[in-house]
Order: structure tokens, then sequence, then C-alpha cells
């Protein structure tokens, strides 16, 4: 029986029928025996791993006691707001959420450790190994790892997770998350929502390695970093071999961690020829594979005196869409791989060449695909803060666009970041972000702050991540309060009329359009949320069409250096979509913007 299936089973015995839910073609086809299999951690990857997604007994409770019985069983790793979960359940700041499952060990390797990995836990939770207390995490959008090697013994073991959502209650990152969903605002969701998997390592293993590459140079400087190094044996040694098309091409043996290897006659990275290099890391008993690209992101003028853009040492106009990351029957967790992959595709085909991932981390395999498929991304940290004020962050910015631009960010109260604990934990959060990101070649740019929800000291974020790197651009404050940092003037454009105001920073439309297409049997709810109304697909794509053709056309030779369309898809009442929500229908057909580089 298929999910789908099962949950229509389960909803009609608690007489608890979701309004017109959607589902994805990917979801319709889930099999709870095959859930997100694929390695999680492609930068970083073992041969001796085990995948712990699937059903789990679960329970919400009110009491932070562990439950006597659980309520039933959750499909992890989806949070139980969603339909794929089988749970469909609204966890509140009130509520314990309880998870527990078997971990079955036949028998415990000698001079091996035991690593439990957690891609994301929504928001706050702790980790139990056979009743033991093995780690607490904060943070509903970075992974976390625990060695469980003390806990566990050969036969039975049992892991249990105890997890505290307080969503839009509290200072913590959320993303576009509220419990009361509409709007541009949307159905919250908790718990495990990402990958749960196990790997055997060495006593001594790699932890994480940093790949930075150089194209004017020729090389890479690589850094391993070990859970810890003892440098006095010869076994110690560490190897790296690059591979180009699968031949050799370099292999360097050393006792240290840093090393500074030469790629000759790199082949480039772009969306047009996405080319990676494969690696092998050989650190002691541990092995793991990982790739990297050449390719090189930066702001310089044009020889009209214009910044752009530019990519490889050549000026590239970045043709993006907003992406939220949302599924009509995952929520934040995409049904399958293939998921994945469609959006990035889709994007391709349409004639983008980057999206912008919208206040949301995705799973690596995400960044993974956007690597090999070759798609610019434009990673927002999560934002976060007190209840935001609309008529401050969201009126008084598109109605009197000059007037916000003389704000200073350090009036705390105004961005909802009052709290001082806040404000740290998004300054952690953000060299996380960072950490956890850099290898992906496809990310040009960060963005720190969007349309001033949460924001705060925005320059001194600037420097944060000028600090951990100095190879991707900045976008300081996307949409308004422009605090004149950063390597961008963007601008979110909704209700006037496009234009390009020119200065020492790139000019960008870091969003813009959001017309609207309702598309019976295909949209979530009957209501509309957008900006333009088309009554049909025909009036939207003659529409799209002619802002393509005609304006931003017109913007480029003007100095405009990246432009961002909302949507990529329907998100709940938003149907400003290219997709509709459950992915079945595309609204548009190809765009056509010439490159600079033509």
């Amino acid at each position: 029986m298929k999910i789908k299936d099962v949950v229509k089973t389960f909803m009609l015995s608690k007489k608890k029928i979701p309004y017109n839910q959607l589902y994805t073609k990917w979801g319709e086809e889930l099999d709870a025996d095959h859930i997100l299999e694929e390695y999680p951690r492609p930068q970083l990857k073992r041969d001796n791993y085990t995948i712990l997604n699937g059903y789990w007994d679960y329970c919400i409770t009110r009491k932070k006691e562990k439950p006597v019985k659980f309520d039933g069983k959750i499909l992890v790793p989806f949070s139980p707001e969603s339909i794929l979960s089988g749970v469909v359940r609204e966890v509140t700041p009130k509520d314990y959420l309880w998870y527990e499952r078997n971990l079955s060990i036949d028998k415990i390797p000698a001079g091996k450790r035991c690593i439990l990995h957690f891609g994301a836990v929504d928001q706050y939770c702790e980790v139990f190994i056979n009743n033991n207390k093995a780690r607490r995490h904060t943070g509903g959008y970075l992974p976390f790892s625990v060695d469980i090697t003390k806990y566990i013994t050969e036969g039975n073991n049992k892991i249990t997770v105890r997890v505290i959502d307080l969503t839009d209650t509290s200072y913590h990152s959320r993303g576009k998350q509220v419990l009361a969903r509409g709007g541009m605002f949307y159905t919250a969701q908790s718990g495990i929502w990402q990958t749960v998997w196990m790997e055997w390592v060495p006593e001594q293993y790699i932890k994480s390695i940093r790949i930075t590459p150089s194209l004017d140079d020729s090389c890479i400087q690589l850094e391993i970093f070990m859970n810890h190094w003892d440098k006095k044996t010869q076994e110690n040694d560490i190897r790296v071999s690059i591979y180009e098309d699968q031949k050799l091409i370099q292999s360097i043996k050393d006792f240290g961690t840093s090393f500074i290897i030469p790629v000759k006659e790199p082949k480039l990275w772009s969306p047009e020829n996405p080319f990676l290099y494969d690696m092998v890391i050989t650190a002691g008993e541990d092995k793991v594979e990982s790739y990297f690209a050449m390719r090189k992101f930066e702001v310089k003028q044009d020889e009209e005196g214009i910044p752009r853009l530019y990519l490889n040492n050549k000026a590239y106009f970045h043709n993006g869409i907003l992406d939220q990351g949302y599924w009509p029957d995952g929520l934040y967790t995409a049904p399958s791989d293939e998921a994945l992959i469609y959006d990035i595709q889709k994007t391709k085909e349409l004639g983008f060449n980057m999206l912008r991932k919208h206040i949301k981390i995705e799973p690596l395999r995400w960044y993974y695909h956007c690597d090999r498929l070759g798609i610019i991304v434009w990673q927002d940290m999560v934002n976060g803060g007190g209840k935001y004020n609309m008529i401050w962050c969201g009126y008084l910015p598109t109605i009197f666009p000059k007037l916000v631009t003389k704000v200073k960010d350090n009036c705390y109260y105004l961005f909802a970041r009052a709290n001082k604990k806040g404000r740290k934990e998004w300054c952690y959060e953000c060299k996380k972000t960072v950490a956890l990101l850099y290898n992906c070649p496809s990310i040009a740019v960060w963005v720190t702050f969007n349309e001033g929800w949460g924001q705060f000291d925005a320059a001194k974020a600037v420097e944060l991540i000028r600090c951990m790197d100095k190879t991707r651009l900045i976008d300081q404050a996307s949409g308004w309060f422009d605090q004149k940092g950063g390597d961008f003037n963007s601008v979110h454009n909704y209700f006037r009329k496009l234009d390009v105001i020119l200065e020492n920073r790139a000019a960008v439309l870091s969003e813009f359009a959001g017309y609207v297409c309702y598309v019976p049997r295909h949209s979530y709810s009957q209501n509309i949320y957008g900006y333009k109304i088309y009554v049909n697909k025909e009036q939207l794509n003659d529409d799209v069409q002619k802002l393509y053709n005609i304006e931003i056309k017109k913007l480029i030779k003007k100095g405009l250096s990246a432009a961002v369309y909302t949507q990529l898809s329907d998100v709940e009442d938003e149907v400003n979509g290219i997709l509709t929500y459950d992915r079945k229908v595309c609204k548009i057909t190809k765009v056509d913007v010439p490159q600079l580089t033509e």
C-alpha cells in the first residue's frame, strides 16, 4: 500500500480531512520502506553508514517525563504537521514531541566509534540512547552529530528524542513558519525534518574539510579537521587524490592537515558547464569522498564603469527565482531526491541560472544537485527575533522606500531584536551556516537579512561573514533598510516601475513580479495572495515574456546585475509561483534573457 493510501485511511478514521490537500507525484508514489536513502552528506561521504529513516514511535504530550505509551507511528523525517508523516498534528509551544525507535547492533567493531547524525530537528531537542542523555541541540536548521559509542551495547538499543518547538513565539530562527499561517507566512513544522543516519568511524576520523578554490592561482587550499590527531605515528599520514573525469590528476601525501594543491589548466564551473573534480581523502584509517569546483565570484566595474557581477573573470547576469523550499505533502521535507532534482532542472529549462534559497537551509543533497546540475545559489540566513511589526517592516518600506534608507538597524526594538540572547544566537547560527555550506561551489551570495525581519547590526554581520569567507558576495539587506554595506544595492519592487539606481555597488533586483495565477485543483486554498492577478496561464505567460524581453533587457543595459523573480512554486495561499504547489502544472514557457558574456 502506498503512503498516500495509508494516510487517507488514517485521516478518514480520525474524521479530520484537510481542505484541498495536495500531493506531489513523488509523495503519491512514496514507499515507506525506502525513504530518502541516499547518503545525506555528499562532500564528506563514507561507505559504512546506515539510514535510520522510516517508522518511529511518536507521542505528543504536555509533560516533560517520557510517556509510558506512545501515540502511534510517524514516518521520519517528515514532521508531524505534514501529511506524509501519517500524523497530521500541530505541535504547539506547550507540547513535548517524542520520538523513539530500536537500533539493532550485531557487533561493535574494535577500534571504531559510532556516530549518530541528525540532518535537522526543529527547534530544541535532546537525544537519549538507552535512556542516557547523549546530546542536546538548539537550532531547527542546522545538522548535529553525537558519538554514541559509550551508550550502546551489542543487541537491541533504543534511540529517544524529545523536542520542543516554540515556532514564532520566541526569538529563535524560524524562517517563514508561523502558528497562525496565512498570506506570505506558512504552516509551521516541528521535529525531525531531515535524514537521520549513523556510521562507524575509526578512533581518529575526519570531522570536516574546508575547500577554497583559487582560480587565479590554479590551485585549491584544502584544510582537514580531525576529531583529534596524533602526529607521532607513521600510520597517521594523510593522502589526497584528485580526479578529473575519473582520471587521477593529482596525488599528495603528507603528515599535515593543510594543503595547497595545484590544479593545472583548470576546467571552470558555470551553469553552462558545471564541472566538478572528485577527491578522495585518506587520514590514517579513515577515508572520505568529496568534490570541488574551480570558479570565482566577484563584483567589479565593466568597461563602462558599471559595477557588475562576474563569474570566472567575465561579466555574468544572475537570472534567478525565489525558492521557498516548501512542499504540500512534506512541508520542509521534499518527498524524494528526485523531487529536489526536478525543481532545479525545471529552473534551468525555463531559462534561469540562479535560485535564491529564501530563509531556509536545505539538506546538503539539494546543494549537491545545484553543484552538479549547474545552478547558482543565493543563500539566505534564517531570520528570527520577536514578533515583527509588519507596518514597519512591510507597508511603510513599500509606500515610502526612500524613508527607510535613513533608518539605522541598531534600533533593535524596531526590528524585533531587543533580546540580546536572540542576537547572539543568530550570529552563532550565521557562522555555522557559512561553515556548513562553505564547500558548495554553487553558492555565490550570502543574504544576511530580508526586508528588515529580525535585522540588526547588518554591517557587523557582513564583517562576521567576510572573516570566514572571502570568496563570495554578500547581500547585506535584501529589500530595504539598506545600511550601505555589502556588495549590492538590493531592491524589492512589486508595485513601482522597475528601475536601476547606479552607485559603487552592483544593482540587483532581489525580488520582483509575484504575479498570481490560481490553478483550480492544483491550489491549496481559495485564498489568493500575490501582487498582480491573472485569470489564466496564457495571460500570465504573455506578461512574463514581455517583462523579460522588454523591461529586464532594458535594465541590464542600464546596469542591472541580477534579478530574482517571485517565485518558483505556489506555497499555500501564495499562488504567485511559476509552478503550482504540487509541481504538476508549469504556468509559463522559457524566458529569454541575454547574457553579458555573449
